[in-house]
């Protein structure tokens, strides 16, 4: 049987909806590239096994698309409940056949999500907060929807965790490239790359 190796690090995101994350876990992505660095999603395979469950479309679920948001708030308690049979069901899924010695989660949402990594990999794990202001997320599309931003899909993470980064993804920030320096240092050393100047242009 063959050994798959452990992850070197792993950055679990974790933010409100519209603060960022799937942008910055792109970038750090493009900058170490796929055969050093995965983005694991645990929405994933909990998006694939609901489409399954629910005959829907899975393809129209992983989008930023009205089906989803039709469906989301059953989603979620459906989540929910699987959660409560087994906290790390989602995690395992998400994971499994990851190979790159760094791994990015990009949508952690729950303690429980956090605890897996931390319980599994507890030297790896490093956590990683997006931030950005109400009114900056309302500018990208963010509407406050009751049962949904007020639920422990996107508040569970708010407190009871001490982030080792706190990055704020919005205009009067510092540039993206200066918050991100020291993340990218040690996922550069994690996955035995040539340290980079880190340049990082845009943001979003």
């Amino acid at each position: 049987m063959e050994t798959v190796e452990e992850p070197k690090l792993i950055l679990v995101f974790s933010g409100k909806r519209k603060s960022g994350k799937d942008y910055v876990t792109d970038l750090i992505h493009k900058r170490l590239g796929p055969d050093a660095c995965c983005i694991l999603r645990l929405s994933g395979p909990l998006k694939q096994q609901y489409a399954l469950e629910h005959s829907l479309d899975f393809g129209e679920l992983l989008g930023a698309s009205e089906y989803k948001e039709k469906y989301r708030a059953d989603m979620i308690q459906w989540g929910e409940r699987q959660r409560e049979k087994d906290p790390g069901f989602f995690c395992r899924l998400a994971t499994r056949g990851a190979q790159q010695p760094v791994w990015m989660i990009s949508d952690a949402r729950r303690l429980s999500d956090v605890q897996w990594f931390w319980r599994e990999y507890p030297s790896q794990t490093r956590c990683v907060r997006v931030h950005a202001s109400q009114e900056t997320r309302a500018d990208r599309g963010w509407v406050f929807t009751a049962g949904i931003d007020d639920a422990e899909s996107e508040c569970g993470l708010d407190s009871n965790v001490e982030f080792d980064w706190t990055i704020r993804n919005e205009a009067d920030a510092p540039p993206l490239n200066e918050q991100l320096q020291l993340i990218l240092s040690l996922a550069e050393t994690a996955a035995g790359l040539k340290q980079s100047n880190h340049l990082i242009t845009s943001e979003h």
